[in-house]
C-alpha cells in the first residue's frame, strides 16, 4: 500500500511543470528535465553533480525531486520523472526493479563497487549477523538495528534478515540516514555498541573504523552497482540529456570526494560545482 500510494502521488508532487519537460513547443522539446533521488549520501552527490553537468554544459533547466525509493523508481517508470542516478542493482532495489519492468530503460551501471549489510564499529567483539543472538550482545544494544527512511531496500532486507536469523524481539528503527549516521557518530564518540543499516561507499567509512557483519544466509547479497535508469523516449525528447545519463560514471573515491566536501559544510550544490571544475576531462567524456 505504501509503495502504490506513494507512487501514484508522485505525479500531483510534480505538477504541471514536470510532464511539460516531456512535451514539445514549437516543434521541440524544452530543455528541462526532472531527476528524482533518495536522501542517501551517495544519492545526493551524485544527483547534484549530474545536475550541475547538464545544466552547466548542456543548458537544461533541472528540477530535483527528492523522493522516497518507491515513488522514486514509479517517477522514472510512469514518465513524471526522466531520470535517476541512484539504483542500487541487482540485490538492494530488486523489487522494484521487478514491480516496473519494462516501463523504463536501464542505461546500465555508473558506479562499481557498492555494498550493503549491517554495519558496526570495529571495536565491537562481533563478526557476523549470527553473533546477534548472543544474549550480551543483544542486551548491549538493547536488541536495536538502527535503520534509515522506511521503504529504502536495505530496510527491506534487513526486515527479512531478522527473521532470518532468528532474531526474535528485535527492532529495525526507522529513521533517515542523516539521522542514523549522527546516531552511529555518537556512539562511536563514546565507544559504545550500535548496529545500523550500511552501505558503501558512504563518508562514515572515512571517518570512522567500522566493519561489515558477515551475511552467511547472504540476505543482503553480494557487491552491487548504481545503476542510471531513464523514462522511456527521453532519447527522443532529448538525445543530448539521454547521451550524457547514458555516458555517466565514475568511482567510489570519486563520489566520496563530493561526500566527504558536503560533510565538511559545503552545499551539493558547491560540492558537485567543485568537482566537476576539477574534472573536466572525465566531464567532458560524458558531454561528447
Amino acid at each position: 500500500m505504501f509503495k502504490n500510494a506513494m507512487g501514484k502521488s508522485i505525479a500531483l508532487l510534480l505538477g504541471a511543470s514536470v510532464i511539460a519537460a516531456g512535451c514539445s513547443t514549437g516543434g521541440a522539446a524544452k530543455k528541462e528535465l526532472t531527476l528524482a533521488y533518495v536522501a542517501w549520501d551517495s544519492e545526493i552527490a551524485s544527483t547534484h553533480v549530474i545536475e550541475y553537468v547538464l545544466e552547466k554544459e548542456l543548458g537544461y533547466e533541472v528540477e530535483m525531486l527528492q523522493v522516497d525509493a518507491g515513488p522514486m523508481w514509479a517517477g522514472v517508470s510512469d514518465g513524471s520523472a526522466d531520470a535517476m542516478v541512484a539504483a542500487w542493482l541487482p540485490s538492494t532495489h530488486e523489487s522494484y526493479y521487478k514491480e516496473n519492468e519494462g516501463k523504463f530503460v536501464d542505461l546500465g551501471p555508473n558506479l562499481d563497487g557498492t555494498k550493503v549489510g549491517l554495519v558496526v564499529p570495529a571495536y565491537m567483539d562481533i563478526s557476523s549477523i549470527e553473533d546477534l543472538k548472543k544474549p550480551e550482545i543483544a542486551e548491549a544494544v538493547e536488541k536495536t538495528i538502527v535503520g534509515i527512511e522506511p521503504g529504502a531496500g536495505i530496510m527491506m532486507a534487513t526486515a527479512e534478515a531478522i527473521p532470518a536469523y532468528g532474531l526474535e524481539g528485535w527492532t529495525l528503527l526507522e529513521s533517515s540516514s542523516a539521522a542514523m549516521a549522527t546516531e552511529l557518530q555518537s556512539a562511536y564518540d563514546d565507544q559504545k555498541p550500535i548496529i545500523v543499516t550500511g552501505w558503501t561507499p558512504h563518508w562514515k567509512f572515512g571517518k570512522m573504523d567500522l566493519k561489515y557483519l558477515e551475511d552467511p544466509q547472504n540476505v543482503y547479497g553480494g557487491d552491487e552497482q548504481i545503476h542510471t535508469i531513464a523514462r522511456k523516449d527521453l532519447d527522443k525528447d532529448h538525445p543530448e540529456a539521454y547521451a550524457a545519463l547514458d555516458k555517466f560514471s565514475w568511482t567510489p573515491d570519486e563520489m566520496a570526494e563530493v561526500m566527504v566536501a558536503i560533510q565538511g559544510g559545503a552545499s551539493p550544490e558547491d560540492a558537485a560545482k567543485a568537482w566537476v571544475d576539477a574534472n573536466a576531462d572525465k566531464v567532458k567524456a560524458w558531454i561528447e
